[in-house]
């Protein structure tokens, strides 16, 4: 945990995000598809040569080996590029991933994404590395879509390392939640919004995970049978998903929720219902 809370606790609403190339992008990926094939070492060459650095450590609270990869030109004396985190457990195939586009911005959901990460074996957790404002070309939050022009908002754009990292593991066939945040105003009387985001392979899975959170008092809009803001419809990784058939879920908590270690604790119980699931299947 502390390894994420430091790495997102520099994060600001200016400056910090470089979008890389298509030639970065997809040099990125290469580099670090060997881990997801189980070979670190090979990794760890690779991304050395795009200044990434791949570090192994084991996981106190759960007691398990886990890979991070980090972009090594954040460290002092270096430009911040803001492309990321990647963080994959060792000694397992990977099975699915967890998805953090708004570090910060949403507040705490890179804590829970730790959490879910530690719920069940096999689980990748991407992280975006700027605050989704970070981007120079931010548009007003008034905006139609909010995030269409903000080059540093991972969930509606699909030029960065976010996207390409979150797009390799689907063509792999791993399933993913992508998590998010509102402020308790911005829908009265929910506590979540749990959509499929444009396709519907993972609708069994939403059920699921509905029922599960209801079961923790976390009040559930339904976006796959009621109309639900916050939905996910402009999501850029669920439009991938959909395409190639493969299952995404798109959670947003409310600020209570998030607030509250007892709720959140309750809430990555609930999703680890489902991940437990992914874990045991053949992507």
């Amino acid at each position: 945990m502390q390894r994420v809370t430091r790495f997102t606790s520099e994060f600001g609403t200016t400056g910090g995000y470089r979008p890389p190339g298509p030639a970065e992008r997809a040099a990125l990926v290469d580099a670090v598809s060997p881990l997801f094939d189980g070979n670190a070492e090979d990794a760890r060459t690779r991304l050395a040569e795009l200044d990434y650095a791949l570090d192994t450590f084991t996981d106190k609270a759960s007691g398990r080996r886990f890979a991070e990869v980090s972009d090594a030109a954040a460290r002092r004396g270096s430009a911040n590029r803001g492309w990321g985190r990647v963080y994959m457990e060792l000694g397992t195939p990977p099975r699915w991933s967890v998805q953090v586009p708004h570090p910060v911005a949403d507040r705490d959901t890179e804590r829970l994404g730790v959490k879910v990460l530690r719920g069940a074996p096999g689980g990748v957790l991407v992280l975006a590395g700027a605050h989704r404002k970070a981007g120079e070309d931010s548009v007003d939050e008034g905006s139609v879509d909010p995030g269409a022009g903000d080059e540093a908002d991972m969930a509606h754009r699909t030029d960065s390392v976010f996207h390409s990292v979150i797009a390799e593991l689907t063509r792999r066939g791993l399933p993913g939640i992508q998590l998010h945040g509102f402020a308790d105003d911005s829908i009265p009387g929910t506590d979540s919004v749990l959509s499929t985001g444009v396709g519907d392979t993972a609708v069994k899975d939403a059920g699921l995970l509905a029922g599960k959170l209801r079961a923790q008092s976390v009040k559930v809009c339904r976006a796959w049978t009621s109309s639900c803001k916050l939905s996910g419809q402009t999501n850029q990784q669920g439009r991938l998903a959909a395409e190639q058939e493969t299952r995404f879920l798109h959670l947003e908590l409310s600020r209570s929720v998030r607030a509250s270690p007892r709720r959140m604790t309750a809430a990555a119980e609930a999703i680890t219902v489902v991940t437990t699931g992914w874990s045991k299947a053949q992507p």
